[in-house]
């Protein structure tokens, strides 16, 4: 699935959870995000997604997605698996940290049990429903973009190195 697919069924997902009217969005605060809500936001993208008391898991364009959530620890976590680190070098690691810094947005490059991965980490009662649907979205597009871009979305913030990397991948391509 294309970015640009990823996007519009995010946004399909949205509009099929928002509240009846703009005029009642303006006026109603969204309610504290709970792990019920969680799994109705994303049983809306993918039915078939399986939702167990410790987690949900689904499957977005073929990229495998799971969510987790501690209510007593007000946190929640969307993961997504990339790679086994044994391969990765000290160069990999470098270029990891300086999308985490200006390419990554919201979802962060992260290292756990020997694997490579996708993280977006938001305290859960606080967490907007649209927060957590562009989590999803930004996640699975950094893990889509690992050895690319290393971007999770369209934006890039000023002042890191992926700026200059970029220009030069821009360069290269020219002289092809």
């Amino acid at each position: 699935m294309k970015t640009a697919a990823l996007f519009s069924l995010v946004l399909t997902a949205l509009a099929a959870t928002a509240p009846a009217t703009r005029a009642q969005e303006a006026t109603v605060p969204e309610s504290a995000m709970t792990f019920s809500a969680m799994a109705d936001i994303v049983k809306a993208l993918d039915p078939d997604a399986t939702v167990s008391a410790g987690g949900i898991g689904l499957t977005i364009g073929n990229v495998p997605v799971t969510i987790v959530a501690d209510a007593q620890a007000n946190r929640m976590r969307i993961l997504v698996p990339i790679a086994s680190v044994a391969g990765l070098s000290e160069a990999d690691f470098l270029r990891l940290m300086q999308a985490n810094f200006d390419t990554a947005l919201d979802a962060r490059y992260a290292v756990a049990n020997e694997r490579l991965w996708s993280v977006y980490i938001h305290p859960l009662a606080e967490l907007e429903r649209s927060q957590f649907v562009s989590g999803l979205a930004q996640t699975v597009t950094l893990a889509r973009n690992y050895g690319g871009t290393y971007s999770s979305g369209g934006a890039i913030f000023g002042g890191g190195d992926s700026g200059a990397l970029y220009r030069e991948l821009l360069d290269r391509s020219e002289e092809l």
